[in-house]
């Protein structure tokens, strides 16, 4: 599978979009596209190494795009000219690289990934993450290929994993380490205080010692060599250099080198490296942890399928599977394909994507999501998603995708950890040199300048914020809620005012046919199925509302011809040859059908109203309703306890929109909005000095979604991918949004708390290493007392993320 991102400017609604996607998905080679408005590019899988680029972007060209990185759209949003294009140079188009990356160990090796991999000429951007352990870079492949940023990392000292499964588990092996310096540590204490050995007792916790420096220990000069050769400085330097010292001065004592009586401390440098291990090996279970959400969900795709051929039924690898073909779905089975029902009838549970512990019922024509489970009856599904483009591998690729950016409340941390092995050394010799002036003897001031080498660490700098994200987005898997970048998580804490749109978001979106009004002296036999036919041709939800009345009513229905849709007003076309216009009152006085609107009867309030027009002439109104979600209220009453704004946004009259946000209780309204006018309605906002979020249906409402500063799609249900804005709620469940909001809260408040206690730790442990307390209180820290210090360090920063798991009960049980 491979990945570009393509440039596509001039795209300004959800047609464009889907324009755009229908050029892409024609090629044969593509496996799948994804088109972001708000980032205007395309996101293309394709299915072999073939990739038809040039040809692409020609099609786009031609239908009025332009894929140009470095083209903006038009002012007044307009679509650049054709004939106007940039030739599009092959190294403006993008490809996203994901791969683990091993031998890191603190957020200074973090830094020197970064480094070298931006060095490369064609990389873009580049994200490391320690809590992965992996790295995302964004790169021109036409300017670099994969194998040279794989070299770049390589050379950095670290190991680029080409293939995923050939990682070793960090766990497993840090178990191993630890249990053979636990092997020579324990024996020496021992010895220590039971000379059993008598004079040769020395000799063999020399012994013990040596074989733990050059076995579990031996890795950090590795690390330490490497990071040293690339121009940086990681944690292991200072590991290294503490395990030297001791070490290395208690072989020069003992070997006599020093003069006689000089103390021998063979135990300092084994209990380092146990410590030290044993922290290293907390850290990576803590790590899996955090990161087993994400497992977990990869895991639950069934691996074969019962494929239907012919009327003949066999078990196939799922993977064999491509849209269109049938499988066989029993009582208790996982759904293998993204697809739609052919027959049967069934409860599927779909909690593992929604979040919803509620099976829902699936019918004939309803869709079913691949690694949802069947708990009724038999169902038959035909594929629609297969690979790359079912909505697993979309929430997969998501997740991954936020867990590997970097919020901005990261870049303190990364600045500070760049510099910071440099300065501990100096802090280390200044300790060193200090003690010496103030009279103590040589072996006091070394051991303190060890200490201090050894207390400092960056680790707990560079996993305090991609712990609690990776923590923070993984509770939102699991509640159906994704977070399309980690700066979601920081952004979203700080609304204030939350658009809603009303359609479909507050309210269920499906609109009855409340009452049928003729004008005087006409019939509704005579225009009401001419107008249902016109509506036949959209897919907006008061259209389809007078399409279900006309067969309720039994009423024949034909195809209309020349239909023109005007976003937010109406459509006009012919049936049958007669003119037909069906929308509001200003559609009408664009066509110069004149209305007297005090002739008009009394509509109901909560109505939504189509005016009919036949031949120019008007015939009726269509009054139709729509009923508020019953967890608008509660909703509503969470936004407030949280201190944000809830505003209705909406483009039907201004009546209708009051009443709906009179039963809310929401005091402000933006009534006959039109879709285009929501993204001016975002901005006003903005522009007032609030920091906005707009929830809507992720297609119709894009570009305010895409304006906002944070865009919530509600409803994503089987199309997550394409869906526009920041956060996209999985379900339907307006509190679903509650929560989003308060886990962006809770993760904000861990990364602030982590960064808290990494800084401290180190602002307090660096002194009472350097034995700076020792004068008034006589604290001081041993070197291996201060290596398990700092291996808790990191330990008590993931520790504090896992808390972060504690919330999703509490979420769940918000209503």
């Amino acid at each position: 599978m491979h990945n570009i991102i393509l440039p596509v400017n001039g795209m300004k609604c959800s047609k464009c979009v889907a324009r755009v996607t229908q050029i892409i998905e024609g090629f044969s080679a593509v496996e799948g596209v994804a088109v972001s408005l708000s980032d205007a590019v395309a996101d293309i899988s394709f299915s072999s190494a073939e990739q038809p680029i040039p040809q692409i972007i020609k099609d786009l060209e031609e239908a009025g795009f332009n894929c140009d990185a470095q083209e903006k759209s038009l002012a007044d949003g307009s679509v650049p000219a054709t004939e106007d294009s940039v030739q599009v140079p092959l190294g403006n188009i993008t490809e996203i690289l994901r791969f683990p990356v091993s031998g890191m160990h603190c957020a200074s090796c973090v830094a020197t990934v970064e480094k070298r991999v931006r060095q490369v000429s064609g990389v873009e951007s580049v994200a490391v993450n320690l809590a992965t352990n992996s790295a995302q870079v964004v790169f021109a492949p036409a300017m670099v290929t994969a194998d040279q940023i794989y070299e770049a990392v390589d050379n950095a000292g670290f190991k680029a994993v080409r293939d995923s499964d050939s990682l070793v588990a960090e766990g497993p092996q840090e178990k191993h380490l630890v249990l053979l310096a636990a092997g020579c540590a324990v024996p020496i204490m021992g010895l220590m205080y039971f000379p059993v050995f008598g004079s040769a007792t020395m000799t063999i916790i020399g012994l013990l010692a040596s074989v733990a420096q050059f076995t579990a220990g031996l890795s950090f000069y590795g690390s330490a060599y490497k990071s040293l050769r690339s121009g940086g400085a990681n944690m292991d330097v200072l590991v290294a250099l503490g395990i030297t010292a001791a070490y290395g001065y208690s072989v020069l004592a003992y070997l006599g080198a020093l003069g006689p009586g000089a103390t021998v401390f063979f135990e300092t440098s084994a209990m380092l490296i146990l410590f030290i291990r044993f922290g290293k090996w907390l850290e990576a279970r803590a790590k899996g942890r955090a990161s087993a959400a994400l497992k977990n969900l990869l895991q639950l795709q069934p691996a074969t399928a019962v494929q239907v051929v012919d009327g003949v039924e066999r078990q196939v690898d799922v993977d064999t599977l491509q849209p269109g073909d049938l499988v066989v779905v029993r009582p208790g089975e996982k759904i293998p394909v993204d697809g739609k029902v052919i027959s049967g009838e069934s409860a599927v549970d779909e909690s593992m994507i929604t979040g919803e512990s509620v099976p829902v019922h699936k019918e004939v024509g309803a869709k079913v999501i691949g690694a949802t489970v069947n708990h009724g009856g038999q169902l038959t599904v035909q594929a629609t998603s297969v690979g790359e483009q079912a909505v697993l591998a979309q929430i997969v690729r998501m997740v991954e995708h936020a867990q590997g950016d970097k919020p901005p409340i990261q870049r303190l941390a990364d600045r500070i950890s760049g510099v910071f092995v440099p300065v501990v050394i100096v802090l280390s010799l200044l300790t060193f040199a200090g003690w010496l002036l103030a009279g103590k003897d040589f072996l006091f001031a070394f051991q303190m300048a060890v200490a201090v080498v050894v207390v400092a660490c960056p680790c707990a700098l560079g996993l305090a914020t991609p712990t609690a994200i990776m923590v923070g987005s993984s509770v939102g898997l699991e509640l159906g809620i994704l977070f399309k970048r980690a700066s979601v998580l920081e952004q979203i804490s700080k609304l204030d005012v939350l658009l809603l749109d009303k359609t479909g978001t507050v309210t269920n979106g499906h609109f009855k046919c409340e009452e049928i009004i003729p004008v005087a002296g006409v019939s509704a036999d005579d225009w009401f199925g001419l107008a249902a036919s016109l509506e036949s041709a959209s897919s907006h939800p008061l259209a389809l509302g007078i399409v279900a009345e006309a067969q309720r009513l039994h009423l024949q229905l034909v195809s209309p011809d020349q239909v023109v849709e005007s976003g937010g007003h109406g459509l006009s076309g012919s049936v049958n040859g007669v003119p037909v216009l069906c929308g509001n009152l200003t559609l009408l006085e664009k066509h110069a059908i004149s209305v007297n609107t005090d002739s008009l009867p009394v509509l109901p309030e909560a109505s939504s109203t189509i005016f009919v027009a036949v031949s120019g002439q008007l015939q009726g109104i269509v009054c139709l309703a729509d009923e508020i979600k019953q967890d608008a209220a509660g909703f509503v009453a969470h936004l407030r306890k949280l201190g944000i704004l809830p505003v209705v946004v909406s483009g039907d009259r201004k009546s209708s929109v009051a009443r709906v946000a009179k039963l809310l209780s929401i005091d402000q309204t933006e009534a006959e909005v039109l879709p285009e006018h929501k993204q001016n309605v975002v901005k006003r906002y903005q522009r007032a000095g609030y920091h906005v979020g707009m929830v809507g249906d992720g297609i119709n409402d894009a570009p305010a979604l895409a304006q906002a500063d944070i865009g919530i799609a509600i409803g994503g249900g089987t199309d997550v991918a394409k869906e526009t804005g920041d956060l996209v709620i999985v379900g339907d469940n307006l509190t679903d949004i509650a929560r989003a909001i308060l886990l962006g809260r809770k993760t904000l408040t861990k990364i602030k708390q982590n960064l808290f206690w990494a800084f401290f730790y180190n602002l307090l442990g660096i002194p009472l290493a350097a034995g700076l307390f020792y004068p008034w209180f006589g604290l001081y820290l041993k070197p291996e007392f201060a290596g398990l210090a700092m291996a808790f360090s990191s330990v008590s920063v993931v520790s504090n993320s896992l808390l972060l798991r504690l919330s999703k009960v509490k979420l769940q049980n918000l209503s």
